[in-house]
């Protein structure tokens, strides 16, 4: 009798969640907001998943300004847009910087009037043992991860109230839902862009300006060789760029950037890219301890070094980063004006 009871209110819950999922599609394809000729505003689209994010955008036929600090990259990327058919305006700025951030809202506005998206992409990273880690690590990755979100935020607010409608999507990471060993600096910045995206989604809302929050895992945009290296330098490049490459651990990111673009569209307060990164959240939600156990032996297997010293990854090339997987890494960097 029991047992007829639990089956039974097993099968009403399961029909009640799949009810849900069913009402909660149709209502954000009812909600669907169209891209084309919208004006979006991508930091760090010169390169990596925010020139991926450019490429699918162009797609939907949106108006795009891309910003980034190298001026010789973002006029690659804005070439390779235009001959796609894009429509692009580009802008030489630092996002970490406040005033960098105001001029680069207020010229954007002024070549077209207004910006309907922003997308806060810019990033930074640095890989290795705490150890080797100083304070002005955490401060420069926080400042270009974390900051730079706050001060793009606070610079668009006005114009979005005086339109009474606007959306800003923050790129995190699983990073900032699960610490990843000898990523420390980098999972503590993205830690606080979740916990500052979440919370101006509960306060912008009633402004009719949605915030979503983009949680990826590994993405293959061929990022390693860009990235800043601490301790053992070789040893360090070698783990993260090879599972930065395997497809098994990452995601194609013209993928990623679709999932992405997608969810924009549906006006997603939370986009989670990656089976592995669901899993991830979930293992953390519901079995913390085990997950640290976890974490403290996958940090216990990474390679040691005391050396501060800070390279880019491709200062730190060896046999083993030149391997099949390697070359995986570097073809999406070429794809995606990494070098």
């Amino acid at each position: 009798m029991k047992t007829n009871i639990l089956s039974n209110t097993l099968k009403i819950a399961l029909f009640a969640v799949g009810a849900r999922i069913v009402m909660d599609k149709v209502i954000r394809q009812g909600k669907k907001q169209n891209l084309y000729g919208k004006v979006v505003l991508i930091t760090g689209g010169s390169r990596g998943l925010g020139l991926a994010l450019a490429q699918e955008l162009v797609k939907k036929g949106a108006i795009l300004a891309l910003c980034a600090r190298n001026e010789e990259n973002l006029a690659q990327a804005s070439a390779s847009l235009q001959a796609a058919g894009g429509t692009v305006f580009t802008c030489v700025a630092d996002v970490s910087q406040a005033e960098d951030v105001e001029n680069m809202i207020a010229s954007v506005i002024a070549e077209y009037g207004r910006i309907d998206v922003l997308i806060n992409n810019a990033g930074a990273m640095i890989v290795g043992p705490e150890e080797t880690m100083d304070i002005a690590d955490y401060k420069q990755i926080m400042d270009t991860n974390c900051w730079s979100s706050l001060f793009t935020t606070k610079a668009i607010l006005p114009h979005f109230r005086n339109r009474k409608v606007g959306h800003i999507v923050n790129i995190a990471s699983i990073g900032g839902k699960l610490s990843v060993p000898h990523m420390l600096p980098y999972s503590v910045s993205k830690f606080a862009l979740v916990g500052l995206s979440q919370g101006f989604s509960a306060e912008l809302a009633k402004e009719n300006v949605r915030v979503t929050t983009v949680v990826p895992s590994l993405m293959r945009t061929g990022s390693p060789r860009n990235i800043d290296v601490k301790g053992n330098h070789q040893s360090e490049y070698a783990w993260f760029k090879i599972a930065d490459s395997l497809p098994l651990l990452s995601q194609h990111a013209a993928f990623a950037a679709k999932t992405i673009v997608e969810g924009i569209e549906e006006r997603k307060r939370n986009i989670t890219l990656g089976l592995n990164a669901k899993v991830a959240i979930a293992l953390q939600a519901l079995l913390p301890e085990t997950t640290a156990i976890i974490t403290e032996k996958i940090g216990a297997f990474l390679p040691s070094g005391t050396d501060k010293t800070t390279k880019k990854g491709y200062q730190s090339e060896s046999w083993l980063t030149k391997t099949v997987t390697g070359f995986l890494a570097d073809r999406s960097a070429k794809k995606f004006n990494q070098f």
